[in-house]
């Protein structure tokens, strides 16, 4: 019987004594493609930063692979919300994924890793551009580079965070399309604002708003998602921010 990427029981957090995360309890399986959905605020964020090791729960138990999240890092690759780097700093697309196969203070990179970092790039469809300073690339084609970068250790386990932030409505489809390729080799889970283009691509939906009121097969999501952003699905799928009447 295969570990589960993700197992989550009765965790709840604070920050200063507010509640942020209350009582969750759920479960990622390898190779699922998860969705977290939920208003500003909801935990989303906070969530990952616990699965990650980032964050310590004031409540309940994490594992992540049967071990505790800090100890699986390695086993984990992450894509967060906002990158910032300086736009003028002399480097290429393939130096840029080389830094995720960071070994340590003065343990250089092996042809191993250089490797690895093509077969990344070859799979975002990135290896054309490896020697183009990373500066020079549209806003998709650099989201592209750094999920090269996120998955260059090759993890069991994606995580990221508003992956469409960054990304031209056009380039969506791409990106999706990218990732039904991943996600026969890990599991992914990412954070969404975007209701009806997740909802169209990833196999399960995880609905946060400091508790989970859903998890799992998308199909089955709608009382989840009206629950959490209070008003009618039709409305929800349109995106956030959203115009609804005053009721709701």
């Amino acid at each position: 019987m295969s570990l589960k990427a993700v197992e989550i029981n009765n965790l709840s957090v604070k920050y200063n004594e507010q509640l942020v995360l209350k009582d969750i309890n759920f479960s990622i399986e390898e190779k699922d493609f998860v969705a977290i959905i939920g208003p500003n605020g909801g935990g989303k964020s906070t969530l990952l930063k616990i699965i990650l090791g980032i964050l310590t729960p004031n409540t309940g138990d994490v594992k992540v692979f049967g071990k505790a999240p800090k100890k699986a890092r390695d086993l984990m690759g992450y894509l967060p919300q906002n990158l910032k780097f300086d736009h003028d700093f002399p480097i290429n697309v393939f130096e840029t994924v080389l830094t995720g196969r960071y070994h340590g203070l003065f343990k250089g990179y092996t042809e191993k890793d250089d490797n690895a970092v093509l077969q990344a790039l070859k799979d975002v469809e990135m290896d054309e551009f490896k020697d183009r300073q990373i500066s020079k690339l549209s806003g998709g084609q650099m989201q592209r580079v750094f999920i090269a970068r996120a998955i260059v250790r090759e993890p069991k386990l994606l995580i990221m965070d508003e992956p469409m932030a960054s990304i031209d409505p056009e380039m969506q489809h791409s990106f999706y399309k990218l990732m039904s390729r991943l996600k026969d080799n890990m599991a992914i889970v990412l954070v969404s604002h975007d209701v009806g283009a997740v909802s169209t691509h990833v196999d399960k939906i995880a609905c946060l708003n400091q508790e989970l009121f859903y998890h799992g097969p998308v199909e089955n999501a709608a009382n989840g998602l009206e629950e959490i952003y209070h008003c009618p699905i039709e409305l929800i799928s349109h995106g956030i921010p959203h115009r609804v009447l005053k009721d709701h």
